[in-house]
């Protein structure tokens, strides 16, 4: 896992306060880093734009234009002028060393670099920027974000300074940001960073339910229950999600006697049940009476919009795993107001804090194009999801993933993280076309993780 934070303005002046690091030369080693991305990728006499802010990401910019000037083509453009005293200074430098300075922005570059405001910028931009930033997209060279990028400008590279930030993660954001680097400021990461309750998954940290023990059973590996609801074939994938990552028993609760020969058939509760899925394609007609016990439940879709979702609430051991119309249902039923879904997917990391406050023993898993898993005061973000995963039964296969590891005595949390790592990294692996991918398609290739 890697730290992520709201901000780094205080971490930054923790370098002046604590470690005498002053403002120039952090932004030294800002541009520093993104030099040394350059020059380790591109080779000499390349031609690079470099767009620059009024402001001191415009100075990282400026600064990196002196850097690479004389090994590398350089532009300069400059359509805001410059402002902070920093922007001035390095301005002044890079004059020094004679950076071309343009009024225009030509045709063939090699690289663009944006460096117009930074990730502490949030107003809107007008219409004569968002104009330019579109031009750079229809150039052909490799383009590159300074610390953030700014919409629309569509970066291959964002290099960010000095750590991770959340806004780099908001779904809005996924075709923007590209690559996402560190830039080293002059410090390593351990010792710029401070404590942070927010955090990057990464691969190693799916712990998929491999059997080590030789001697054992099918009892060994629990019993998950799916409750089958009116649509029959959204209970089913996740029994067949379930079987397949590892849970040794599958029961559906279900009237269809035409299950799969490996699924189980009940109608009520089996005594030796480990983990119970509700919600997928249920519908309105349901038994709520197999909510009332203490039984470890991932609870999905069509339950976000009924009131008795309030009494799963004061529950232990619960993933809930809406997506964002569901939270936005779910967020009202629980006292937090009428949210739209562009309101909620612009402050997602706020409205999922504010949730886990109020519920800090549940397990929230909100779907999308990056998803955000939370529990009390910790949230963990996995980027690794592709556009392959836009079908219907996908969400229904990721239910039957975290059933299956409740049921083999998971935590709720690490439910949420290994499955939510497995469904994302099995539509990584998946290689045929990317808009072909069925829910077997994912199961069998979770099945290969």
């Amino acid at each position: 896992m890697k730290k992520v934070f709201d901000e780094v303005g205080s971490l930054d002046k923790r370098c002046y306060e604590e470690f005498h690091l002053s403002e120039d030369l952090l932004m030294e080693n800002a541009a520093n880093s993104m030099a040394s991305f350059i020059q380790n990728k591109f080779p000499k006499s390349s031609k690079i734009l470099i767009l620059s802010g009024s402001g001191n990401n415009g100075a990282d910019g400026i600064a990196l234009a002196r850097m690479l000037a004389g090994s590398y083509d350089i532009e300069l453009f400059l359509p805001l002028g410059v402002k902070s005293s920093m922007a001035v200074l390095q301005l002044e430098r890079a004059k020094k060393v004679c950076v071309s300075i343009v009024q225009n922005i030509g045709n063939n570059y090699d690289v663009v670099v944006e460096c117009l405001f930074g990730s502490g910028f949030n107003k809107p931009i007008n219409e004569e920027i968002k104009s330019l930033l579109l031009e750079l997209n229809r150039l052909k060279g490799y383009k590159i974000a300074c610390d953030f990028p700014v919409v629309p400008f569509e970066a291959d590279t964002t290099i960010t300074m000095g750590a991770l930030k959340k806004g780099l993660f908001l779904d809005g954001m996924k075709d923007y940001v590209g690559e996402i680097m560190v830039g080293n400021l002059g410090l390593s990461r351990e010792i710029y960073e401070t404590k942070a309750n927010c955090f990057l998954l990464e691969k190693s940290d799916m712990k998929l339910p491999f059997r080590k023990k030789l001697s054992s059973h099918k009892g060994d590996f629990g019993h998950l229950v799916v409750i089958v609801g009116d649509k029959k074939g959204a209970g089913l994938i996740a029994c067949e999600a379930g079987f397949a990552f590892g849970t040794g028993l599958v029961s559906a609760i279900t009237d269809d006697i035409n299950l799969p020969l490996h699924i189980m058939q009940s109608e009520n509760l089996p005594k030796n049940t480990t983990a119970i899925a509700l919600g997928m394609g249920l519908g309105k007609n349901f038994n709520s009476s197999f909510l009332d016990n203490d039984i470890p439940k991932i609870i999905d879709a069509d339950m976000f919009y009924e009131e008795v979702i309030l009494t799963i609430l004061e529950q232990e051991n619960i993933v809930l795993t809406p997506h964002p119309k569901e939270f936005s249902s779910l967020l009202k039923i629980t006292g937090f107001g009428e949210i739209s879904i562009e309101e909620l997917q612009k402050n997602r990391f706020s409205y999922v804090e504010r949730f886990c406050q109020k519920y800090p023993q549940i397990v929230l898993l909100l779907k999308g194009a990056n998803v955000i898993i939370a529990q009390n005061e910790n949230i963990f973000i996995n980027t690794f999801g592709t556009a392959k995963l836009s079908f219907g039964g996908s969400g229904d296969v990721l239910s039957g993933l975290i059933g299956s590891l409740l049921a083999q005595k998971y935590t709720p949390l690490e439910s949420a993280i290994t499955a939510s790592l497995a469904h994302s990294l099995a539509s990584v692996n998946y290689n045929l076309n990317d808009y072909s991918m069925q829910p077997q398609d994912l199961i069998d290739e979770i099945k290969k993780l």
